[in-house]
């Protein structure tokens, strides 16, 4: 008896063991510093167009053969850093700011190191944060750099991963932008630069159901949402159907858009995942919507830009006053169409599905 009691411990330690070890580590924190999950001042698209008047598919990669989504990361190069809710949030913004600018000019690529370095209280780190707290300290500081001021290092001031011990990521003026001259041996050195192109959250928020998404994906652009992505390691392509797992969050994804299925007749979402383009499909992957499956339906951000640089000027206070020669975002209940709306009639057409 003593015998199977001790073979019965053993194999559900085991069992836990695997099942640890099979679990990733949650990278969906709300610091202390995060106070406003929504920072808003008058009704938004998705409160009020009518869902029945949403196109059957709509891919931000693909309008009548544009696409007005910026490039894919990979969040855990050079070392493993939890930082997709900040990659989530920033890849949302940015492509608001590429669609307004009607994907004209090069894109604008946010510096994801910048929140690493310096929201740290409010935001996360590269062991979790949130897409509303990033956005809450891009409106509180100002500012966003462009990804020109500070490359991606995957490391935040108390990381002890790979390099990550060896610099310093605390915030200060030469963590927010910077270059450097020459080699050391030429007498070279690194400077902080004062003046550097930028971008700014004007107002931010988070969506309740999966209608409330789609209005506002249509609306004005890709949102950052939450998902729980034990399930996602091995995906490989397909549409995820896993009614059954679990709906508790642990990382932030960006959804670009829907589809629906021929087969089924059922609606899936559009997602790009931050853990680069040898991932999935081409780093994207597609999940049902409609019954909430791994959390995806319920736990959506978005935000709008404020202004943001198309020529060189300095950064912006958070209300603007300084932003002179800067370019205001402007927003679908200002043009009184949505985004998806108008530039669908500018290309002609319906957008065609990419995968």
């Amino acid at each position: 008896m003593v015998r199977i009691v001790a073979l019965v411990a053993l194999v559900a330690a085991l069992v836990a063991g695997a099942e640890a070890k099979d679990r990733r580590p949650s990278e969906f924190v709300l610091l202390p510093g995060h106070t406003k999950r929504e920072w808003k001042t008058h009704e938004h698209a998705h409160e009020y167009l009518d869902s029945k008047k949403l196109p059957k598919n709509w891919d931000w990669r693909n309008v009548n053969g544009v696409s007005y989504v910026t490039k894919s990361l990979n969040q855990h190069i050079p070392q493993y850093c939890g930082s997709c809710w900040a990659h989530g949030a920033a890849s949302a913004l940015a492509d608001r700011i590429k669609i307004a600018r009607k994907a004209q000019g090069d894109d604008v690529n946010l510096a994801v190191q910048y929140i690493l370095n310096c929201g740290t209280t409010v935001a996360g780190s590269c062991h979790g944060g949130s897409h509303t707290g990033a956005y809450q300290f891009i409106k509180e500081s100002g500012y966003i750099p462009y990804d020109t001021c500070m490359n991606y290092a995957a490391c935040s001031a108390e990381s002890e991963e790979g390099d990550c011990k060896s610099g310093d990521y605390t915030c200060k003026p030469i963590n927010i932008c910077r270059t450097c001259s020459t080699f050391k041996a030429f007498g070279g050195f690194c400077s902080e630069i004062d003046v550097f192109p930028n971008a700014t959250v004007a107002e931010y928020g988070t969506l309740p159901d999966a209608e409330a998404v789609k209005r506002e994906i249509y609306a004005r652009g890709p949102v950052a949402c939450g998902v729980n992505a034990n399930e996602l390691s091995e995906y490989q392509g397909g549409i995820l159907d896993l009614p059954d797992a679990s709906r508790e969050i642990d990382h932030i994804v960006s959804t670009v858009g829907w589809g629906t299925d021929d087969e089924t007749g059922r609606e899936y979402w559009i997602v790009r995942n931050s853990w680069g383009v040898y991932w999935g499909m081409s780093g994207f992957y597609k999940i049902y919507l409609g019954d909430n499956q791994l959390g995806m339906d319920t736990n959506c951000a978005w935000a709008t830009p404020g202004h943001f640089t198309e020529e060189n000027e300095v950064k912006c206070f958070e209300d603007g006053t300084n932003c002179v020669k800067r370019t205001r975002y402007v927003d679908s209940h200002e043009m009184g169409i949505p985004y998806g709306e108008l530039l669908m009639r500018e290309r002609g057409g319906f957008n065609a599905e990419l995968v």
